[in-house]
């Protein structure tokens, strides 16, 4: 689901005639979901919401969550990796273009990880945003607890994928990059795709 201003109208015959019906919504009744832009809390709450209700339409059919995004707040991020591990539906991430940072974490839980030939994924620490300020005990407990992030960030792609913490924290104590070929090979991504 995505919160941009204009979402593209298909028309379908029903036994009502001719009806609009808002592409968003023929995706979730195919079972797909998208996160296009960064990842914040309403466009979480949207793909949270569907895959609830997908999950109550049929607890077992895969969910398809295809990810074009910069990343953006940790906490929406593992809000909605909570709810990836936590439905029984599985749930199959697909690469168009860039999943970056948080958004990188979300396609790496996927139970299949799968990326457009162009596509990349691109791994970091997580960072101070907003500036630091304040008391020298109000900084330390702000680093502290961008430190437990850290280690909480690094603990999910380790669990998705076969390297080491220790591998894990020296990628990405920088930005690194990763072309779709280079994912495969890293174990952070499954398959290089052609169609959709």
């Amino acid at each position: 689901m995505s919160t941009y201003p204009y979402s593209p109208l298909i028309m379908r015959e029903t036994s009502l005639g001719l009806e609009k019906i808002d592409i968003r919504d023929e995706m979730l009744a195919d079972r797909e979901l998208e996160l296009c832009g960064p990842v914040d809390a309403d466009s979480v709450a949207d793909i949270i919401r569907g895959m609830r209700h997908l999950q109550k339409a049929d607890p077992q059919a895969p969910v398809t969550l295809f990810i074009n995004s910069p990343g953006g707040e940790v906490s929406s991020g593992l809000a909605l990796y909570d709810v990836m591990c936590a439905i029984s539906c599985p749930v199959r991430t697909v690469c168009l273009g860039l999943a970056a940072s948080m958004a990188a974490l979300l396609f790496v839980a996927g139970d299949t990880r799968d990326m457009l030939p162009h596509s990349r994924v691109m791994i970091h620490d997580p960072l101070i945003s907003g500036g630091v300020g304040g008391s020298a005990l109000s900084v330390k407990a702000r680093a502290d607890d961008l430190m437990r992030i850290r280690d909480v960030t690094a603990q999910v792609i380790s669990e998705h994928t076969s390297m080491s913490l220790e591998q894990v924290f020296d990628l990405t104590a920088r930005d690194t990059y990763f072309e779709a070929d280079e994912a495969v090979a890293a174990h952070l991504a499954d398959h290089v795709i052609c169609e959709l």
